[in-house]
């Protein structure tokens, strides 16, 4: 099984003790035998002063939720909330603090905001003279990069730094492209994992599934996240407020036995994916207590890519439907090419741009991200 960074800390005592901690963490920072990271901190004998959380708090509220500043209910130190009225810690916020730990599960898709707590945090450290350290956690779609880069002028909490939509790094790995990217000075130093490659998906590092957000319940919801997202931008429901989130899509409007119908032409050659027609009911999000009529997908293999998927089935969609289909705004999301990272998305479902050439150019720049970050991987 890999070991986390949070496991090894009591390694690293020249990094930790003594120190007041600022721990920028949530529910998904727990050790592999999953006790949560102030507990683990405390039982190592280091000091936390003030907890620092991202979108969705430390408890889990949902998408797009403000979250306010709060103390700890068991060590009563400050939460300082860094989602909602900003989302970097001022110096203020530091006061106090001789070194900010990053320790929060990542999903490896350019899209989750927490990257970008992490990267406020880093400029926020380097400005305030302050070092930061991550403690490393597997990316679980494993070292392939995927997808186009993000354009500076589409750029978003939901998107940045020019990034590709499937980064293949490690959070811990991602601190040091970040550290480049900011022209940044501070000490950046990471907690590695031990018995981890860069090749290794979810399912290979014998860990317990960890729940980074309210929304990716499972391994093959998040392969499907890669792709699926973009319905965020639209009014079908990509499965928010169901037991499936990502892997359902579908509205009020649509005609499932039609839909399902015509994507078994247009999804015949896609590998490792299984789908049927699927009514549902989203407790809250999109269409919440209506009925959606769709689709569920199902991955076969954890080598599926579900982004020409998601795209064929939203393109089905949007001609099946032209006068309710819409592309709308969503939480941190104001128009698609938020999400997308440029205008292609856009161009595919009207029609200027074909599937064959999105996929191409987006294969090219998610080999140009891939060169420039090698010499930023950690894992072989």
């Amino acid at each position: 099984m890999v070991t986390l960074g949070i496991d090894r800390i009591q390694e690293y005592p020249q990094l930790f003790k003594g120190k007041r901690l600022g721990l920028i963490t949530n529910y998904s920072g727990v050790n592999s035998q999953l006790m949560d990271d102030m507990d683990a901190m405390a039982a190592a004998g280091y000091t936390v002063v003030k907890l620092f959380t991202p979108e969705h708090g430390l408890y889990g509220a949902m998408d797009g939720a403000a979250v306010e500043n709060s103390r700890h209910p068991v060590y009563n130190i400050e939460m300082i909330s860094l989602y909602g009225k900003r989302k970097k810690p001022t110096a203020e916020d530091l006061a106090g603090v001789d070194l900010l730990v990053y320790d929060i599960q990542d999903v490896g898709l350019r899209y989750y905001t927490y990257i970008y707590t992490l990267a406020y945090c880093m400029q926020a450290a380097d400005e305030n003279g302050l070092g930061l350290v991550v403690l490393d956690r597997p990316n679980p779609l494993g070292g392939r990069v995927m997808g186009n880069r993000m354009k500076p002028e589409f750029a978003s909490f939901v998107g940045d730094h020019e990034l590709a939509t499937r980064y293949g790094l490690t959070v811990g790995e991602l601190g040091y492209y970040f550290k480049q990217y900011f022209g940044l000075s501070l000490e950046y130093q990471v907690v590695p994992m031990q018995g981890y490659q860069k090749n290794m998906m979810w399912p290979e590092t014998g860990q317990l599934w960890n729940l980074p957000s309210p929304s990716i319940h499972t391994f093959q919801g998040t392969l499907c996240y890669y792709g699926g997202c973009f319905f965020e931008g639209t009014n079908v429901s990509e499965g928010r407020g169901t037991a499936e989130p990502f892997q359902m899509y579908g509205a009020p409007y649509i005609d499932m036995d039609r839909l399902e119908k015509e994507l078994r032409k247009r999804l015949a050659k896609i590998e490792h994916l299984a789908f049927r027609k699927r009514a549902f009911t989203p407790f809250w999000s999109k269409h919440e207590g209506k009925t959606c009529f769709g689709v569920e997908f199902i991955p076969l293999s954890q080598q599926l890519d579900f982004m020409p998927a998601a795209l064929i089935t939203m393109k089905t969609i949007s001609e099946m439907y032209p006068e309710e289909f819409e592309l709308r705004s969503y939480a941190d999301v104001s128009r698609m090419p938020q999400l997308a990272g440029d205008e292609s998305v856009n161009r595919y479902l009207e029609g200027t741009l074909s599937l064959t050439e999105l996929l191409t150019a987006w294969e090219s720049e998610a080999a140009e991200f891939a060169n420039q970050t090698k010499e930023f991987r950690i894992y072989e």
